[in-house]
């Protein structure tokens, strides 16, 4: 497995993320994605997610945060479309003179599977912001960095002291303490 990162130079392992097993085959094939929409560092790209790796440049993930953020806006549509669905099934249900109607256990059935693909779509949502929470937070560490090596004007190897108290790596949890709630996601 160390022998992957030496492909892909400034990379991370994917595995070293934070990631549930189901967002690391998430944020692998919106690496696939973003790289079969022939973003600049498309092979790159193509290349890390292939060897389980996440790539540390901005382009790549700025772009993979724009393709996470699409996903989301699309789950968002999909629960409003189904939230409307669910309530009209719930209209369905009565008469117009407020009775069961005859086929009432097929409706009960059709709002359940309503909500059940709701449930689905939430958890989706939750993972694919969480996914999208660690690439915004990658992308500022490497934008940073990239600011960073622009002041030194990439003079000299490394500097004694150069690059201490910056602040790299104490930032990996805080993805956590963001944003884990569904409310506010859609409205009721």
């Amino acid at each position: 497995m160390s022998s992957s990162s030496q492909g892909v130079p400034n990379a991370v392992p994917d595995t070293q993320l934070g990631l549930t097993v189901d967002e690391i085959q998430l944020l692998r094939h919106g690496q696939q994605a973003v790289a079969q929409a022939g973003s600049t560092s498309s092979r790159a790209a193509s290349r890390a997610s292939s060897q389980g790796l996440l790539l540390m440049d901005s382009s790549s993930l700025s772009a993979l945060g724009r393709h996470f953020d699409r996903v989301m806006q699309h789950i968002q549509q999909q629960l409003e479309y189904l939230m409307a669905q669910s309530e009209i099934v719930t209209m369905q249900v009565y008469d117009r003179a407020g009775n069961l109607i005859d086929n009432v256990d097929a409706e009960i059935a059709r709002y359940h599977e309503i909500m059940a693909q709701i449930d689905d779509l939430e958890l989706e949502f939750d993972r694919i912001r969480h996914i999208r929470d660690i690439v915004r937070e990658y992308r500022h560490r490497a934008e940073e960095l990239e600011r960073e090596l622009e002041r030194s004007g990439g003079s000299g190897s490394r500097r004694h002291g150069h690059g201490h108290g910056h602040g790299h790596g104490h930032h990996h949890s805080s993805h956590r303490s963001h944003g884990h709630s569904s409310s506010g996601r859609h409205r009721s």
